[in-house]
């Protein structure tokens, strides 16, 4: 019974080490991301995944999008496409 429990012991400690530093970290990452989502307001200088620059104008809560003003018109995105990397060092610059 004993050698039972012991060929058993390395798969759960490897479960352990997956969890940590693997499945935690991108469950707190999308945690992050859909509380900064929620949180953008009109006026806010964001950056999107693709690279483009903007001021958020409209938000709509409806569809999740939001329509952003940039040096070529006014484009419409889904809230999902910001980078919220990018967009938080934009405004830190901004701010300082």
């Amino acid at each position: 019974m004993g050698e039972g429990i012991g060929s058993f012991l390395p798969f759960v400690a490897m479960f352990a080490v997956v969890y940590f530093f693997m499945i935690a970290p991108q469950l707190k990452r999308q945690k992050k991301e859909k509380k900064f989502a929620s949180e953008i307001k009109k006026g806010d200088r964001i950056i999107t995944k693709s690279g483009m620059y903007g001021k958020i104008i409209e938000l709509n809560d409806k569809d999740n999008s939001c329509v952003i003003e940039t040096l070529a018109g006014k484009i419409k995105f889904d809230r999902s496409a910001i980078s919220m990397e990018m967009s938080t060092k934009l405004q830190s610059t901004a701010e300082a």
